[in-house]
């Protein structure tokens, strides 16, 4: 049971909602990008889907909490890429694959949609065929799939941070649930500001970097790759009202003309 009166259990519930969301913040990114390809009207309702399904994925690996430790046992054994000495080899568990896959699929998806958002429409034809190829289930299948693997990051971090599985549970709950009032305004920037898009596919990019150098046992910093996000982002904040300031200035000079 959980004693409600205990102001360590309190501190230990806001720390897990804090750092739920800000581990949350990638897939955020993912799911407002993906989405935008959706009609309007659904892409509210996709992203809340994929995010409901998101928290009850999660849920489940907390009350399979066992299972989950027992997947950071070696499985198999393999040489050590990163490493500079030749001949070192590494055992890979389960939840080392599964961040590897992760972020193969991380790193391919968001490498193609570069590529597809500097292709040029011709006709309308790009965006009819787009609308063919995503549809409403797929969208939440990738949803589903990127969450499966940031899922992991998280929840060994709250099992390293707090032992009882129901605060877990709960701050998974109320991170999720703020990550969705959010998740919509966040989608709205990001989809009118295609430069912002741009930021954000290539900071995936770079996440799915790390998760393979995760998997294959190679700490990155994340600290340091937030706080280049953060500097590029105010960055590109300061460009695009640099923009819109300019575009302003042109137009009242067209008119005085």
């Amino acid at each position: 049971m959980i004693d409600f009166s205990d102001p360590g259990m309190w501190v230990s519930l806001v720390t897990l909602c804090f750092l739920e969301i800000v581990l949350g913040v990638d897939n955020i990114i993912f799911i407002s990008i993906v989405t935008g390809k959706l009609p309007v009207k659904e892409q509210s309702r996709a992203r809340n889907i994929g995010m409901l399904m998101a928290m009850g994925f999660r849920v489940c690996l907390l009350l399979g909490i066992n299972q989950l430790i027992a997947l950071k046992d070696p499985v198999i054994t393999v040489p050590a890429i990163f490493n500079k000495v030749k001949g070192t080899m590494i055992g890979l568990s389960y939840k080392d694959l599964i961040l590897i896959a992760g972020g193969l699929f991380l790193l391919v998806k968001s490498t193609m949609e570069i590529h597809h958002k500097m292709q040029v429409p011709i006709d309308g034809k790009k965006h009819k065929k787009e609308a063919k190829k995503n549809n409403f289930g797929s969208i939440l299948i990738q949803i589903v799939l990127v969450d499966a693997v940031f899922s992991f990051d998280s929840i060994l971090t709250a099992v390293g941070l707090v032992d009882n599985v129901m605060i877990m549970i709960i701050a998974v709950i109320i991170s999720m649930g703020i990550m969705m009032l959010f998740a919509g305004a966040v989608a709205n920037i990001i989809n009118k500001q295609p430069s912002l898009q741009m930021l954000a596919l290539s900071f995936l990019v770079i996440i799915g970097v790390v998760l393979i150098a995760g998997g294959f046992h190679e700490e990155v910093n994340k600290s340091i790759i937030y706080s280049c996000l953060g500097f590029s982002l105010i960055v590109e904040l300061l460009n695009i009202r640099f923009r819109k300031k300019t575009a302003n200035v042109k137009l009242n000079d067209s008119e005085m003309d």
